[in-house]
């Protein structure tokens, strides 16, 4: 799966600088998105997903872009509140996905766990990944780590007509 990383996940390959691969394309010139996250902020959570929202406004199928926002708010959330450090957010419209990652720099990492029975709100985040991405993952850079997800684009809802 990873080539010259240390990787945890399911369906990408990714090359030395992260960046990944599906079908030998590269997303060169891609739509892309970056934005540095300060550290405990959690009004980026929803700076993100509106960030987002407006690079996806023509992406995907209908309901991909909501996906692709809760799983970006999860690992968002999760980089703000577990590690005491600032975070960045890339997200990349490639030709046959979106790829989102969210670095920080804290090397511990994260695990999916089964949430707890009662009201609480953690334990949820990478399970939502988990089962709504087509392929997620955990890599190690420099100092700490990139968690990354990608959903793939389908079929466009006006060339589905076609």
């Amino acid at each position: 799966m990873a080539v010259g990383t240390s990787s945890v996940g399911h369906g990408a390959e990714e090359q030395d600088d992260g960046t990944a691969v599906r079908g030998g394309e590269r997303a060169a010139g891609a739509p892309r998105l970056r934005r540095r996250l300060g550290r405990g902020d959690l009004r980026g959570v929803p700076d993100s997903r509106r960030a987002l929202r407006g690079l996806l406004r023509h992406w995907g199928r209908p309901g991909q872009s909501d996906i692709a926002e809760l799983l970006t708010s999860e690992l968002v959330t999760n980089a703000l509140v577990h590690t005491d450090r600032d975070a960045v957010l890339t997200a990349t419209v490639g030709p046959r996905a979106l790829r989102v990652e969210v670095r920080d720099f804290v090397g511990r990492f994260p695990r999916p766990r089964v949430p707890a029975c009662d009201d609480s709100t953690h334990g949820r985040g990478l399970m939502l990944v988990q089962s709504l991405a087509d392929a997620w993952g955990v890599r190690a850079h420099g100092v700490g780590k990139a968690v990354w997800f990608e959903l793939e684009a389908g079929a466009e809802a006006g060339a589905e007509a076609a």
